[in-house]
């Protein structure tokens, strides 16, 4: 059996893997990553790539969700101001009609409820972030402007389409309701309600403003039946919150498992790695000078 005198190359080699292992258990501790780059593990940096845009989307989904809150939050409160709008004009529908009113009076009390007429028509154009929210998918076109012809009083100038927003994978959720349905429905004209209220108070005509109080006392029923829609869609965003934070969490564990450097581990790694080069130099340091005085001999 032949054996190989000059040790050199393989100690060399080992010095070279030693400094390499301690480079890579460096890095790990600056960067507290164990995949610093696609070679360091093939594999798991596949799975961070695919947790990377599971985080990304999961970060998308949550900002959706946030704005959609404001959004619902808005809607619903203006709708509420529009119950306590159609509140006052139906108090003043039922003063106006018990027949206890002058002429005089009649015109006073239409002078209010086209006040209240005109609060409806303003909040029913609300906008969100420069968007008009009752304008279905039209949402830069101001839904409702005033026409004394038309009988409403009111044209609507948005159309009839809903908009959709993905929360989640798999998860889409309708936004709006067209301003066409809320306030003109066929069961719960509002605008035409307080129109009609408003006409038949200014030709004292008491069994119109009766029957125009009750016609806007349908109206207002059916107005909080569509506002219980933002209701709805506010409880859906509120649970699918928890959901996406739930998510983010069990994403975040999972990139860590994969990548987490163990600091305490890594550095016992860097102690052993700088005590067998330290070995390695002395080994070396050794073998040099023997070699040398083999060749000079």
């Amino acid at each position: 059996m032949r054996v190989n005198p000059n040790f050199s190359p393989d100690i060399l080699q080992d010095l070279y893997l030693s400094q390499s292992q301690e480079q890579t258990t460096l890095q790990q501790l600056a960067t507290g990553h164990e995949i610093n780059m696609p070679s360091d593990n093939p594999a798991g940096a596949e799975r961070l790539v695919e947790n990377q845009f599971g985080q990304e989307q999961n970060d998308q989904f949550q900002q959706n969700t946030s704005a959609l809150e404001g959004l619902m939050n808005t809607a619903d409160s203006t709708l509420n101001s529009v119950v306590e709008a159609l509140n006052q004009a139906i108090t003043l529908g039922v003063e106006g009609g018990s027949g206890s009113k002058s002429p005089a009076d009649l015109q006073a009390i239409a002078q209010q409820v086209q006040g209240i007429q005109q609060q409806v028509v303003g909040l029913a154009n609300s906008s969100y972030e420069g968007n008009y929210i009752f304008a279905g998918t039209a949402s830069k076109t101001q839904p409702f402007t005033f026409d004394p012809s038309a009988p409403d009083g009111v044209d609507y100038n948005g159309n009839t389409g809903v908009n959709t927003v993905t929360i989640a994978n798999g998860n889409s959720v309708q936004i709006n309701l067209p301003g066409s349905q809320i306030f003109q429905g066929t069961s719960g004209d509002v605008m035409g309600g307080l129109q009609q209220l408003v006409t038949a108070l200014q030709n004292g005509d008491i069994n119109g403003v009766e029957a125009a109080t009750t016609a806007l006392g349908g109206s207002l029923s059916y107005l909080s039946q569509q506002r219980v829609f933002y209701g709805n869609v506010l409880n859906q965003l509120t649970s699918n919150q928890t959901y996406l934070q739930q998510e983010k969490v069990s994403l975040q564990t999972e990139a860590n498992s994969i990548d987490a450097v163990d600091m305490a581990k890594a550095a016992t790694d860097l102690s052993q790695e700088q005590v067998s080069q330290s070995a390695t130099m002395a080994a070396l340091a050794r073998i040099v000078p023997m070699s040398l005085m083999n060749y000079l001999k």
